[in-house]
């Protein structure tokens, strides 16, 4: 792979977020009478949806490594490894702080809602998990391939024995990690298989992207590789099941959504990669060098973080889904545009943390 930036995880990142955005406004704010598990049109919007939060993982995993791989090949990767670990920090302090509300504290109420985990916590900790891994196994590029490969597996096989998982005995703030009963959104597993399995397709990427006529395989065994998850791959944990005759095989396969989803994320990779050509310097690459920007100000917006004052507030499931259709479109122009204005790039939001930091040391 050349220094370029690659068009095509831009474009994937930008319709992620804009699933993000629709998602969240209408999830949020239509009335439930409106679900309608019947409806196709309601059954396609709630698969799409669902497709979100995978490719985010997945894309941060393979971006992240490969600039870990780049700065290695270099023979310099210690900035990048520092860069790696203060940013996952600063998304696992985002994270947190999204969920703050100001008005509450200053009244001495301090809700545990505070310490949930939502998607940030969780890929700021993947991409701390990431930079160890690197560190581990950077002089054995075969054996780093196979381990995140293996792990992203793992991550997913095991869902079954942490599905439900019930963590008594451990302060809140590590538990959400790996619990949602108290009412954590996302948590490390399974998640940190997407991310995992973005960093294996990285290390394909860097090893073979400079080969004759590797897009066009590439994209091929996107299709393929994507199409055999999601409609083969309960039918393989079923045949190891048969063959191995452990338990958690079969398990696994009885509510098969992880390796679905990673095939949905690998063929969206497949049709962004196809036309790459034609998204270079688009609106679309445009909006996914804001990812952030643009969670960050779709949060305070929505849900009303720092002054609990939000959309949510005043709209709660209280929409029709025409309401929430034009609302939701308006919405993400809206975000979009206010993103564009006010934060040119994703690092404008890791800059102002980092001013805030260097404030409070002063």
């Amino acid at each position: 792979m050349n220094s370029n930036r690659l068009y095509f995880i831009d474009a994937v990142r930008a319709f992620a977020i804009l699933m993000m955005l629709q998602g969240h406004f209408i999830d949020t704010l239509i009335d439930p009478i409106h679900r309608d598990p019947s409806d196709p049109i309601y059954n396609l919007w709630s698969y799409f949806r669902g497709i979100t939060a995978p490719t985010f993982f997945t894309i941060a995993g393979l971006v992240f490594t490969y600039l870990l791989l780049r700065a290695n090949a270099k023979g310099n990767d210690q900035p990048r490894i520092k860069k790696g670990i203060i940013r996952g920090l600063l998304l696992i302090i985002i994270g947190y702080s999204l969920r703050v509300n100001l008005v509450s504290w200053f009244e001495g109420v301090f809700s545990p809602y505070f310490l949930v985990i939502d998607v940030l916590q969780c890929i700021g900790l993947s991409l701390i998990i990431l930079v160890c891994l690197h560190v581990l196994f950077k002089h054995h590029s075969y054996i780093f391939s196979i381990v995140l490969f293996g792990l992203g597996f793992l991550c997913f096989v095991t869902e079954p024995l942490y599905r439900n998982l019930v963590i008594d005995n451990m302060p809140l703030a590590i538990a959400n990690y790996m619990t949602r009963v108290n009412g954590s959104v996302f948590t490390i597993l399974p998640w940190f298989g997407y991310a995992a399995s973005g960093a294996f397709l990285s290390t394909v990427f860097f090893r073979h992207a400079h080969r004759n006529r590797f897009k066009q395989f590439t994209i091929v065994t996107f299709f393929v590789a994507g199409y055999l998850l999601v409609y083969y791959s309960t039918w393989f944990l079923l045949k190891l099941y048969s063959f191995t005759h452990i338990e958690l095989l079969k398990l696994s396969a009885d509510y098969n959504y992880l390796f679905t989803r990673l095939g949905n994320v690998l063929i969206l990779f497949g049709v962004f990669y196809s036309f790459e050509r034609f998204l270079k310097q688009s609106i679309i690459a445009r909006i996914g060098e804001k990812t952030l920007s643009i969670y960050v100000i779709h949060f305070i917006i929505l849900f009303g973080s720092f002054t609990g004052v939000g959309l949510k507030k005043f709209f709660n499931q209280a929409l029709s889904p025409t309401e929430a259709i034009i609302g939701a479109i308006l919405f993400m122009i809206g975000v979009c545009l206010i993103s564009f204005h006010y934060a040119k790039t994703n690092h404008f939001v890791y800059n102002l943390i980092r001013k805030m930091v260097e404030k409070f040391k002063n």
